[in-house]
Parts: structure tokens; C-alpha cells; sequence
């Protein structure tokens, strides 16, 4: 049975880690071996899923992780991260910085991938949170809620575009629907669960690697302006790419806006920028500005290869085909279509850890019900996206990236990451039956 495969790797994942103190890295590809095996693989047939699923995963995100470290580490080691945080702090006062940080992730969550989201935004989180004398996670919680909402629910995220390709969903409505159901998911998931939890469950100590405790003095810290700008150059490149891919299909710019928007190229240009903007501008040495470079990629290594173990796990369910049994288990249910097209993505998301491969195998499976109940094709795209977003384990890389950024244990990451996207995913489900009664 797939399901008892998936139960004894994850047990064992845990009893690797947190009994016997085993590297995630290592823990993961032995229990991702494991359950391969335990599903039919041969043992050389699961290597090479492993070996697949980690090449596939840090395929896209190494670049990405990487890039975005170096520029998170440009901006903390300048002042320019500490700039940000300040200005903010005293225009929305210290009681409302937790608004501040969730309006702020919001607005780079539409243009941004989940993954350069957090590590655009990271050290911004390090350094508002040391400014304004709050655990990190009161922070960091609100502003990862709000980067997962909107890749989740918000075209022109490629998951929810390619959800709403399948079943025939108008983009501009599927937006409008989209944001109405976020705006409550974000403000639940982020600053009110947060209040569920005693302050100092709310502690952790942030890797050294990836912030500088520094406080910078004000002639030391370059202007708001610059720091703001150097900060959101890779939100402002894959929006303007989202923009013309939306409104100027035919623009003769499209291959330019597809290269300069494309996550690795927008945070490699930005790294360039930055160089300069919290580096040469500022008097300081190129060999003194590659000491950062340096620091933050060897800070970031481990991390890499725990994310890419994370995918490897994912593909050896993909590759044995537990997808699948799910799907023919739910095919021939009689719920209602949206609550049906949102379980299937649930019950995906679970097994298989990839929110693209449970929204996109639901939209398959739903899709004809478009057309035989009726039913608004952009409801339909919305509750597979928020399905395909729901409790999220080990064997999924965002729980991995999650877990390892603010340094937290196994447990600390199911209580809040797992359960914050849980109760994204179930206000995403209410907000689409809710507002499937008005139209």
C-alpha cells in the first residue's frame, strides 16, 4: 500500500533525526532509498529517482537560493537591510511592524516564486525583528504566510496559471478572486496565529551565516531609497515579465522581459547592482564586498543540499506512481466539485509533497466538471490551488527551506510552518465555496 510506504519513510525520518541526531541531508536520501524500494524500485531504478529529484530541484533553485543569499548578505553587511527596517518601524510604529512586514511581503509575494520571496526577504525579517525587539518568528511567520498565499492562490504565479490554463479560467478574474480570498488566508494564517503561541516559542536563533547583528550608525547605512530599490529590482523585473506575458503577448520586448524576468537572470542582475549600490558606492573594496559573496554562499551550502534531498524524496513518490493510486481512488466520488477538486489536490500534497504536481493532477481529474455541474471554472482553478497548498511534511522542499532558515527543529516547523499552510489552504477552501453562493 503507497500509504503505509509513505508512513514508515516518514517515521523513519524522524526517528533518524531526532532520535539518533542523523544529518537531515543523509536522513533523507536513505529514507527516500527506503520507500522507493518499498513501492517496487529497484534499488538502482530509486537511486537514480533520487539522483533525479535532487538535480531537477536544485536545477531551479540553486541560482535562485544562492543569488539571493548574496544579496541578502550585501544588504545586512551594508546597513541597507537595517535602513529598511527602521524606516518602516517609524512610519508604522513598533505595534504595527508585524502590518508593515505582511504588507510588504504581499506586494513582492505577487511578482515573486515562493522560494525568491524568502530569500529576497529573509534578512529584512532577521533585521526588523532585531530593530524592533521581537521574537523572529512573529515576523517571519506573517511574511512567509503571505509569500505561500499568493503563489498559491494569485496568478501570475506559474502553479495558478497553469491550474487555470487546464480548466479554462479567465486570469483577470481568477486575480480578482485570487486576492479576495488571500487578504483573509493571509491575516488568520499570519499575525492571529501567531498570537496562539507564547512569546518565547517564538525564539530562534538565526543561522550567523545569514544575518549581521551589526547596528549600523546613520551616516553608515546608505538612504531608503537606495536600499528599497537595490531590494525589490528582482520583484520589479518579473513583474514587468508577468506584465507583458498578461497585457503585450505579441510585443516584439517579450523574449527581453522573459530573460531579465526570469528568477535567476532578475536576482543575478540584481546581485550586479548591489555590488555597487551597497558596496563600491559606499567606499568599501571589491576584495572587502567578495568577503560577503563568500560568507553568504558557504553559509548557504547546507541548506542547498537539505532542500535538494527534500525534492528527492518528492520524486521517488512521484516516480512510483502514488499520484496516481490517489487519483483513482477520488475519480469516482460524488462530492460536491469544488470540495472534490480540493481534496484530491489535499490528499496529493500530502503524499507527494509538490504543490504543482497535486494542483495540476486535480485540475486533470476535475476539469470535464466544469462544463457537466456548471461550475465557475476560476472556483475550480482557486480550490485546486488551495488544496494543493495544505499540510505540508517532509517531503516537501518548502518545509526544508522553511525549517532551515530560521533554524528550527522538526517539530517547531510541523507546529507552525505545517499548520500555517493548513489554515491557508482551509480559508482558501471556505473563501471559494463562500463565494462560489454570490455568483
Amino acid at each position: 500500500m503507497p500509504i503505509v510506504s509513505i508512513c514508515v519513510g516518514v517515521a523513519l525520518l524522524l526517528l533518524l533525526m531526532v532520535v539518533f541526531k542523523l544529518n537531515a541531508f543523509i536522513s533523507l536520501i536513505i529514507v527516500s532509498l527506503l520507500v522507493g524500494i518499498l513501492e517496487g524500485m529497484s534499488p538502482i531504478d530509486a537511486m537514480t529517482s533520487i539522483e533525479n529529484g535532487l538535480g531537477s530541484t536544485l536545477g531551479h533553485l540553486a541560482m535562485v537560493i544562492i543569488f539571493g543569499g548574496i544579496l541578502g548578505k550585501l544588504m545586512t553587511d551594508s546597513g541597507g537591510a537595517q535602513r529598511i527596517a527602521m524606516t518602516l518601524i517609524k512610519v508604522f510604529g513598533e505595534k504595527r511592524v508585524q502590518l508593515a512586514a505582511v504588507l510588504t511581503a504581499s506586494i513582492v509575494g505577487i511578482a515573486l516564486f515562493f522560494e525568491t520571496g524568502v530569500v529576497v526577504l529573509i534578512p529584512l525579517v532577521f533585521t526588523i525583528a532585531a530593530a524592533a525587539g521581537v521574537p523572529v518568528l512573529y515576523i517571519g511567520m506573517p511574511v512567509i504566510a503571505a509569500l505561500i498565499t499568493m503563489h498559491g492562490f494569485v496568478p501570475p504565479h506559474p502553479g495558478p496559471t497553469a491550474i487555470a490554463d487546464v480548466f479554462g479560467a479567465n486570469i483577470g478574474k481568477m486575480l480578482i478572486y485570487g486576492i479576495i480570498i488571500a487578504i483573509p488566508a493571509i491575516i488568520l494564517a499570519g499575525p492571529v496565529f501567531t498570537k496562539l503561541f507564547k512569546k518565547e516559542s517564538l525564539e530562534t536563533t538565526i543561522p550567523k551565516e545569514l544575518f549581521n547583528p551589526k547596528h549600523f550608525e546613520e551616516h553608515e547605512m546608505p538612504g531608503f531609497g537606495t536600499s528599497i530599490f537595490t531590494a525589490i529590482i528582482p520583484v520589479i523585473l518579473i513583474a514587468t515579465k508577468a506584465f507583458v506575458e498578461i497585457f503585450l503577448p505579441d510585443s516584439p520586448i517579450m523574449p527581453a522581459t522573459n530573460f531579465i524576468g526570469n528568477p535567476s537572470v532578475a536576482l543575478l542582475i540584481s546581485v550586479i547592482i548591489a555590488i555597487f549600490t551597497f558596496g563600491i558606492s559606499r567606499g568599501k573594496k571589491m576584495p572587502e564586498i567578495m568577503n560577503s559573496v563568500s560568507e553568504s554562499v558557504s553559509g548557504i551550502a547546507m541548506i542547498l543540499l537539505i532542500i535538494g534531498a527534500g525534492g528527492a524524496f518528492k520524486q521517488v513518490l512521484i516516480d512510483s506512481h502514488i499520484d496516481q493510486y490517489i487519483s483513482d481512488i477520488m475519480a469516482g466520488s460524488t462530492l460536491s466539485p469544488l470540495l472534490l477538486t480540493w481534496l484530491i489536490a489535499a490528499l496529493l500534497r500530502v503524499a507527494v509533497g509538490s504543490a504543482t504536481v497535486a494542483g495540476m493532477t486535480a485540475a486533470g481529474i476535475a476539469a470535464p466538471l466544469v462544463s457537466a455541474a456548471g461550475i465557475s471554472p476560476e472556483l475550480m482553478a482557486l480550490a485546486a490551488g488551495a488544496g494543493s497548498i495544505t499540510f505540508s511534511h517532509v517531503n516537501d522542499a518548502g518545509f526544508w527551506i522553511y525549517k532551515e532558515y530560521f533554524n528550527l527543529s522538526i517539530g517547531q516547523t510541523i507546529k507552525t510552518w505545517s499548520v500555517m499552510v493548513t489554515i491557508i489552504s482551509l480559508v482558501g477552501l471556505a473563501g471559494v465555496l463562500l463565494i462560489n453562493m454570490f455568483i
